[in-house]
């Protein structure tokens, strides 16, 4: 799966992007700042970096000056600077894209995929049992065969893969899908999708394997 770095200190922003990007397919880990994303980057490996200019400590311009030195990570501007000079003096340092704020998540999602389209780091591949998610190409397979998921399904098997071993809470569920749909999904609206979802990802959707019950707290999927 496709691992983003978000260096921002905006915490209302770090929470919302990560939980959209997290519904997208994405793995996301955050920092506040210069040396913090660049001590991240000496132990964690990944494949793209969402960057503020205005930092909590340090600048986005010298970091992403500081990451370009070392690593191949394509980099992406994420900042309220939307004048000339800025975008200029970012693309000049290596930025690979610039996206000022307020940014529609839709949008951010389209660039993402085009800068790593660019820079070759496309098809990422995850597997669930014997499901694998295309995450670049949007689909679901099941022995070979697309399983044709809907929207809130695909994005409902998306929140579970990235939440692996982690007990999910109906609410927290209903969070996910609710708030990336734009549409209002009810608690009887959920049971209908992880029951609609089952049949096509489980052997048996009766006895099912990979999207478990947890009684009285909600659903789990096994790391």
């Amino acid at each position: 799966m496709t691992k983003v770095l978000l260096v921002e200190d905006d915490k209302s922003i770090v929470s919302n992007l990560t939980e959209f990007l997290n519904s997208e397919g994405y793995i996301v880990s955050n920092v506040s700042g210069q040396t913090a994303a660049m001590e991240f980057l000496s132990k964690e490996s990944v494949d793209m970096v969402l960057l503020d200019v205005s930092l909590e400590e340090g600048n986005g311009f010298a970091t992403c000056k500081a990451i370009k030195a070392e690593y191949d990570i394509p980099v992406i501007f994420l900042t309220a600077s939307g004048d000339e000079f800025s975008t200029v003096t970012g693309f000049d340092l290596g930025a690979d894209d610039y996206i000022p704020k307020p940014f529609r998540p839709r949008e951010l999602v389209s660039r993402i995929k085009n800068v790593l389209r660019r820079t070759g780091s496309t098809g990422k591949v995850v597997k669930l049992g014997d499901v694998v998610v295309d995450t670049e190409k949007g689909i679901a397979l099941k022995n070979n065969r697309e399983l044709y998921l809907s929207a809130l399904e695909y994005r409902l098997l998306l929140f579970f893969i990235n939440n692996r071993g982690i007990l999910l809470t109906r609410n927290q569920l209903l969070d996910a899908i609710w708030d990336v749909a734009g549409d209002y999904v009810n608690d009887n609206t959920l049971t209908v999708y992880i029951k609609r979802l089952r049949e096509k990802i489980e052997d048996d959707p009766t006895n099912p394997k990979i999207i478990l019950t947890v009684r009285g707290s909600g659903y789990k999927v096994e790391a």
